[in-house]
C-alpha cells in the first residue's frame, strides 16, 4: 500500500478508536481476499458480449419477438448482427 493511503487508514483508524492497523495485518488480509473469478461456460469460450442501452419498450419487444418466433434472444440477435453485416457487405460470422 502506498504511504499516503497508509496514512490515511491509520488516521481513520485513529479517529474510529480502534486498534491501529500494522502491515502485518494488512498483508494477511489482503492474501486472503483475493479476486475469485467464476467459471465460464463452454458456451461462453472464446466470445465477447457485445450491449448497448435502449430505450425499456425496444427491449421488451426485442423478447417478445424471440418469445413469438420461439428462439433465443442470444440466436435473434446473431441474426440482427448478420443482417447488419449483410447490408454493409461484410461476412455474417456472428
Amino acid at each position: 500500500m502506498s504511504r499516503n493511503k497508509q496514512d490515511l487508514a491509520q488516521a481513520l483508524q485513529k479517529a474510529s478508536g480502534k486498534a491501529e492497523i500494522t502491515d502485518t495485518v494488512e498483508s494477511t488480509t489482503v492474501q486472503k481476499v483475493k479476486k475469485q473469478t467464476l467459471p465460464i461456460p463452454p458456451s461462453r469460450v472464446g466470445k465477447r458480449a457485445i450491449t448497448g442501452f435502449f430505450d425499456p419498450a425496444a427491449a421488451k419487444q426485442f423478447k417478445r419477438l424471440a418469445l413469438e418466433k420461439d428462439i433465443t434472444v442470444q440466436l435473434l440477435l446473431a441474426e440482427a448482427i448478420n443482417d447488419v453485416f449483410v447490408k454493409y457487405k461484410q461476412s455474417p460470422i456472428a
